[in-house]
């Protein structure tokens, strides 16, 4: 869908009003990226931005409504519609008039291109306004890609970039950088860019340009603990400290992903498959494959054991004064029993 829609775009063909929904923010930008550059007199001249947490929707129909001075139509990007989603009653920042903003969807002025950010998980497809959208408008959801369809869209940057790159080295990539598809990018211009142009990329690229985050390496410092291997897990936890990284935040890193793994291990056991595991949990599709292939994993007491122990870690990290390092160290020298 939004392929189809950047495609229309780039021929002139733009519709007067478009709304992006979802959690992945990679099609927003290049939504907004890809629209820009469809209207590039526009987009110098009669841009203007609007930010509806903090703006009523009648100035963002104001505006569209107002003729432009410098070319035939102009751009107008609101952000966070969130009188889309879900909301309590009494938190709304702003008030809009949401029975003039279906009205003006019916008709939308042909001077005027509008595009809405509702950066959420899920809109309210009970209320009436986001009906009016989904009749009148170009709505485009920006859902997270599934694993294989990330391996996918890497080797398509690659060819958009003029490079192509291994199987091993998309595998790699999305190890080290994450599902995060706009850290991707970044990260395949940066690869494309050194490799030259026709050249593959190859993992010893990617092991030499793609920067580890602080997740990926308590991610593997986990993994190792629940291995048995304390010694590859306290390596690594002093690779982290060296780097400046809070002992306190680790730890809840590692317990963030203990539970993953309970929740994960608990679906699996009733029936749930990964895309369906994922959804439910509410997080990347790849993350749960991770934990789904792992052969080593601990049984279910051997985790909530280990997050029994990271919980009194946290409690500890949290009063005490002093060495927090060895806090988490003592606990990274713990046994895990169980293996399977």
């Amino acid at each position: 869908m939004f392929t189809d829609s950047w495609r229309s775009m780039a021929k002139g063909d733009i519709a007067p009003v478009y709304l992006v929904s979802g959690p992945e923010m990679y099609f927003f930008d290049e939504t907004e990226k890809r629209l820009k550059e469809a209207m590039a007199e526009a987009a110098a001249s009669e841009l203007t931005t609007f930010d509806l947490d903090e703006t009523p929707i009648e100035a963002v129909i104001e505006e569209a409504d107002t003729f432009p001075f410098f070319c035939e139509r102009k751009l107008i990007i609101a952000r966070n519609a969130s009188f889309l989603k879900a909301a309590e009653k009494g938190k709304e920042k702003v008030e809009h008039d949401l029975d003039r903003l279906m009205d003006w969807l019916a008709h939308p002025p042909e001077s005027a291109v509008v595009l809405f950010l509702a950066p959420y998980e899920k809109l309210d497809a009970r209320k009436k306004v986001v009906k009016a959208f989904r009749k009148h408008a170009v709505c485009l959801e920006a859902e997270s890609l599934k694993p294989h369809d990330i391996e996918t869209w890497i080797r398509q940057e690659a060819v958009r970039l003029g490079s192509k790159i291994s199987d091993a080295a998309v595998r790699l990539l999305i190890e080290t950088a994450g599902e995060d598809m706009v850290r991707l990018r970044s990260e395949m211009e940066k690869l494309s860019l050194y490799s030259g142009e026709g050249q593959e990329i190859g993992t010893d690229t990617v092991g030499l340009l793609v920067t580890k985050t602080p997740e990926d390496d308590a991610f593997k410092l986990l993994d190792a603990y629940m291995q048995g291997d304390s010694a590859k897990a306290l390596m690594i936890y002093r690779d982290l400290l060296q780097n400046k990284e809070e002992p306190i935040r680790l730890n809840a890193l590692l317990a963030n992903q203990v539970r993953l793994m309970i929740q994960v291990n608990a679906l699996k056991k009733k029936g749930y498959q990964q895309h369906q595991i994922a959804k439910q949990l509410k997080v990347h599709p790849y993350r749960v494959k991770l934990i789904l292939e792992n052969r080593k994993m601990a049984d279910e007491a051997r985790l909530l054991a280990t997050l029994s122990r990271l919980a009194d870690a946290d409690l500890r990290l949290k009063t005490v004064s002093g060495n927090r390092e060895r806090v988490l160290e003592l606990v990274l020298m713990q046994k895990v029993n169980g293996i399977r």
